[in-house]
């Protein structure tokens, strides 16, 4: 059945109850998994688009079916995640104390507020935002953008000299990424073709890397490297050692920055005790912010401080790209036109960030302050592995032997977030998705050949697993037979 040695309970390092149960393959077992699920309650919180819903072509919603209109199974929260009911809650509140108090929203509390007022929104967003990155409250800015913000970052972090210019990263980055440290290389007038030292899987039927493959490439390259950037891997899924790679490049003196686009909300990360200089993410993912929502930063408090001179610097504090929203909140609106950034991450913020935005992104983290990231973990390593165990039932008859497709994600839990990527073979791709678009089910593909498919603990379920295995396999059993 695969590599179901691997599925274990990661407290207890027990099999998981679906192991080596026959029953698994049941439509009832899934069920059993579901009312004894601490989480289940958390789907109720989440709007999950209907099968009619992806159908329509109109946006007017006909209230008096909607109730009962069949939901999709919707296992793209890599991509986008889903919304949560109270986010129109928090908008309207927003736009109503826009529309009542205009400028002075900015500093008018409200007896009924959900939020503080507009000036101290970026406060609350980070209090709620440091327990999902494992950080405290000071290390944490919920802001900008991810792109935007891994150039920020590296506008201070990346301090490159003729000897020591070279940034490493994966190379399947996304390609934001990759654009973002070409660009960075340009800047300081270094050629990306010797700057970016890009780590390849040494094998492409397995594009995985080995935490021991990026220690190498770390070490032979550590006396000409100033960073290293890498994240969970956005195309297989796989969940890297942070901690030990962080040590690892310290170890070295090299910098380090991780981008958690794929792992914030989805891993239990640990972002300060684990050392990491600095990290990015965005909040649209696993975190349900909305499409291109505001995203966040951290920066580990050791390059925080405003109170000891940096070397080689007059400054007391880490050089950065300034802006007003990062000045000395006590001096804010002093307009003196002297630079003292707040300490830790707020000081890197730019511009008065938007609360429209915010409001989503905290409609959301309400909801993980009250799941905590533990409990999401553990269910997302049973969801996942029990997707494993179904998808390694194929064949489904005995006529057939080979398996259309190859899981090019870790099997190991602690090497992989919800996402299990599913190579197919050439030629399934179309024939695949249709029949998945035809049953309602709602995944990302990357072309020619793969598949990314993500149940989140917070509104997915057991069931919806069950269901999807089999709509799957049976799509790729009429694929394989129409090819």
């Amino acid at each position: 059945m695969g590599s179901q040695q691997h599925v274990r309970d990661i407290k207890t390092g027990s099999p998981l109850p679906y192991a080596d149960d026959i029953r698994a393959y049941k439509k009832e077992y899934a069920e059993a998994l579901d009312a004894q699920d601490p989480l289940r309650s958390f789907r109720d919180e989440f709007i999950i688009p209907s099968k009619n819903d992806l159908k329509r072509k109109t946006l007017a919603v006909d209230e008096s079916n909607e109730a009962s209109d069949e939901k999709c199974i919707y296992f793209c929260g890599n991509s986008l995640g889903v919304q949560p009911r109270s986010t129109q809650k928090y908008i309207e509140q927003y736009l109503r104390t826009w529309a009542t108090k205009g400028v002075t929203g900015h500093f008018v509390p409200h007896d009924d507020q959900l939020l503080p007022p507009f000036v101290d929104v970026d406060t609350a967003a980070s209090k709620l935002m440091a327990s999902v990155v494992g950080a405290f409250q000071s290390e944490v800015a919920v802001m900008g953008t991810l792109t935007a913000n891994l150039h920020l970052l590296m506008a201070s972090f990346y301090r490159p000299t003729k000897e020591k210019y070279k940034i490493i990263l994966e190379g399947k980055a996304f390609p934001s990424d990759q654009y973002a440290v070409e660009s960075q290389l340009r800047h300081h007038n270094f050629d990306p073709k010797d700057g970016m030292v890009l780590i390849e899987p040494k094998d492409l039927d397995q594009p995985t890397l080995t935490t021991e493959q990026i220690m190498k490439v770390i070490d032979d390259n550590a006396s000409s490297t100033a960073l290293v950037l890498s994240a969970i891997q956005f195309y297989t899924g796989q969940y890297f050692d942070i901690e030990r790679i962080t040590a690892h490049a310290h170890s070295k003196g090299i910098l380090i920055g991780w981008d958690c686009a794929h792992a914030a909300g989805n891993v239990d990360l640990q972002l300060h005790d684990w050392n990491v200089d600095f990290a990015a993410w965005c909040n649209y993912k696993y975190l349900n912010s909305g499409p291109g929502g505001i995203a966040g930063l951290f920066v580990h408090e050791r390059h925080g401080s405003v109170d000891e001179k940096q070397p080689e610097s007059d400054e007391t504090f880490r050089p950065r790209l300034s802006g007003w929203w990062g000045g000395d909140i006590k001096t804010r609106f002093n307009m003196e036109n002297k630079f003292l950034p707040q300490p830790g991450a707020a000081g890197f913020q730019l511009s008065n960030p938007s609360v429209l935005d915010i409001n989503a992104v905290i409609a959301s983290l309400e909801i993980f302050k009250r799941a905590t990231m533990k409990e999401i973990r553990q269910k997302s390593i049973n969801l996942t592995g029990y997707l494993e165990h179904l998808l390694m039932r194929y064949p489904i008859d005995a006529a057939s032997e080979d398996k259309p497709f190859t899981l090019i994600t870790p099997s190991n839990p602690a090497e992989r977030g919800a996402q299990l990527s599913l190579r197919l073979q050439p030629g399934l791709l179309d024939h695949v998705l249709h029949c998945l678009e035809e049953n309602g089910v709602v995944i990302d593909e990357r072309k020619p050949d793969v598949v990314r498919v993500a149940p989140a603990p917070l509104y997915n379920t057991y069931t919806e697993v069950w269901q999807f295995s089999q709509i799957f396999l049976q799509a790729c059993k009429e694929a394989v037979k129409a090819r």
